[in-house]
């Protein structure tokens, strides 16, 4: 639990209430109400308001009695992409593969039905879409979105997509599920997405996963252009064999960082930690 302040304009509320967020770590990724009263001090009534507060907000979601953060956290800072070392795998090949192929690359996750943008090297182009962290996306209309999408086992995506979209973008209503699936079906197959104006006219993307060292999809990285400029051919001809390599790179080096040998040495109890 953090320490608590003195200050006559201290708001225990607040404090308690990121007390609840950062008892989630890469030990503690999903945790029941006891386990969150357990691990933040609170008694459990007030770790299920703080809980629902949170889910409700967007931070974080439920399912089988259990709790997990959302990518949404990202929105207070960067913790969750550090914690995940992935970011600063990243950033030297999407920088490289920029100054590559001339395009902005972009990495982003799934949260719910939407992507959330986590990493980006951008170029200097005029594009009909901004684009931060933390930036969200419906995942249906973009490359990125496609490929994560389509990692999903038949009952996780059903349950993703019946969520509403938080991104205030309107879903596209002229896809049935069925051709949802057989979208995502060819994606699976052939390992790429491509997402040609559905987003935005004149964005044009092609997205691969970024995967764990246990295989497991966790990101998707892409190469946007605009497509007055750069035709599907080109990107995917040119810029997808580019990006794949770089993708490859990265699950690489992140599942050798993850494998990496790490022991967290406690103090036993009763013995001081300056001894």
């Amino acid at each position: 639990m953090a320490g608590r302040g003195t200050g006559p304009d201290f708001v225990e509320a607040l404090a308690r209430g990121l007390d609840v967020l950062t008892c989630f770590d890469a030990g503690r990724r999903s945790m029941s109400l006891s386990d969150v009263a357990t691990a933040a001090s609170l008694a459990r009534p007030t770790a299920r308001r703080l809980l629902l507060t949170l889910e409700e907000l967007g931070y974080v979601r439920s399912a089988d009695g259990a709790f997990t953060l959302t990518p949404k956290v990202l929105e207070l800072g960067m913790a969750y992409v550090t914690s995940l070392g992935l970011w600063d795998i990243a950033r030297p090949h999407m920088e490289a593969l920029v100054g590559r192929t001339g395009e902005s690359s972009s990495m982003a996750q799934l949260d719910g039905s939407d992507i959330v943008y986590v990493a980006r090297v951008a170029v200097p182009k005029l594009i009909a879409l901004r684009v931060d962290i933390g930036t969200r996306f419906p995942a249906v209309q973009t490359s990125q979105g496609k490929v994560l999408l389509a990692a999903l086992s038949p009952a996780e995506l059903a349950t993703t997509l019946s969520e509403p979209s938080r991104s205030g973008l309107p879903v596209p209503l002229h896809r049935s599920p069925a051709q949802v699936q057989d979208q995502l079906t060819e994606v699976r197959a052939r390992g790429w997405a491509l997402a040609d104006e559905e987003l935005a006219p004149g964005v044009r993307s092609v997205a691969v996963p970024v995967r764990d060292g246990a295989g497991v999809v966790r990101a998707a990285m892409n190469v946007t252009v605009h497509a007055a400029e750069t035709s599907t051919e080109q990107l995917l001809t040119e810029h997808l064999p580019q990006l794949l390599r770089t993708a490859g790179d990265v699950s690489a080096e992140w599942a050798l960082w993850q494998s990496r040998p790490h022991v967290e040495l406690r103090p036993a109890p009763g013995s001081s930690a300056a001894g």
